[in-house]
């Protein structure tokens, strides 16, 4: 039986690595929407990142953002619902955090403000501390001390190490995290933590949009590559992890399809459409 709902990953799942949606899973996708399926995103990126991926779609989808704090109706460029840490918790985090990493060489942080819009200024949005490395797609950002970045309430707090790998970070911050005030995960493997309030991840995200469309988990397919997939890939009736996937992703999916190179979320979609 076809699902109601398909949900994918964007970075190194539904996007290959030159950062293009194909051919072949932009018509899969298009068949599955004129059959009558739902199609959405969930990402780590923010709603501002997604204008670069929704231009590849010959549809809207709705789109779950911030690992699951932020559900983002990019038809009507609102957000729907958002889950932000408070300001004290974020000062608790950034502290544990450093504590954690005192003799560790050089970190900073960084956080995601929700704002209202997807073309809310970038650096009211994305705010850094001068010791966060940044990327190069982080094009726009303000820099700001600590207590200033923690000052406002935010959809997640990262910590940056570039001298280590995000699940070195990981077994080194995580265990000074209570998860009763935060979530931890990570999305990418170079060197950077996301903290979100308990409880939220994809999973929570999504079960919002699967709450309105009346649709169960048992009829909803998720497709993901990374830890910060884990929870929806395991509370989806299907979950999909990506043949390159880290060996805790397989774990937590019920079959691997092949790379995101390797049109690896056409082929099962192609399955049903």
């Amino acid at each position: 039986m076809a699902p109601k709902l398909i949900v994918s990953d964007i970075d190194g799942t539904l996007l290959d690595s030159n950062g293009r949606v194909s051919p072949r899973l932009r018509d899969a996708l298009a068949r599955a929407v004129r059959a009558g399926t739902t199609v959405a995103l969930a990402t780590g990126r923010p709603h501002r990142w997604l204008a670069p991926v929704l231009d590849q779609l010959p549809f809207t989808p709705m789109c779950v953002c911030a690992n699951g704090a932020v559900v983002y109706d990019p038809s009507r460029d609102e957000v729907l619902h958002r889950n932000e840490l408070d300001p004290e918790t974020l000062g608790e985090i950034a502290q544990a955090a450093s504590d954690a990493l005192q003799g560790r060489g050089n970190f900073g942080f960084g956080v995601e403000r929700v704002g209202d819009s997807a073309f809310d200024p970038e650096d009211e949005c994305f705010l850094i501390t001068p010791g966060y490395s940044t990327d190069l797609w982080d094009i726009g950002y303000g820099v700001v001390d600590v207590d200033e970045l923690v000052s406002v309430p935010a959809a997640k707090i990262l910590v940056r190490h570039n001298a280590m790998t995000s699940a070195e970070l990981f077994d080194v911050v995580a265990p000074a995290i209570d998860p009763e005030r935060a979530h931890v995960t990570y999305s990418m493997n170079d060197g950077l933590l996301e903290f979100s309030a308990p409880g939220i991840n994809k999973a929570a995200g999504v079960s919002r949009i699967a709450a309105d469309l009346r649709i169960d988990p048992s009829q909803i397919v998720a497709f993901g590559d990374m830890p910060n997939d884990i929870e929806m890939l395991s509370w989806a009736g299907m979950g999909v992890a990506m043949a390159d996937s880290a060996p805790i992703v397989h774990d937590a999916a019920d079959v691997t399809t092949t790379s995101n190179d390797d049109f690896g979320v056409a082929r099962v979609i192609e399955q049903w459409f």
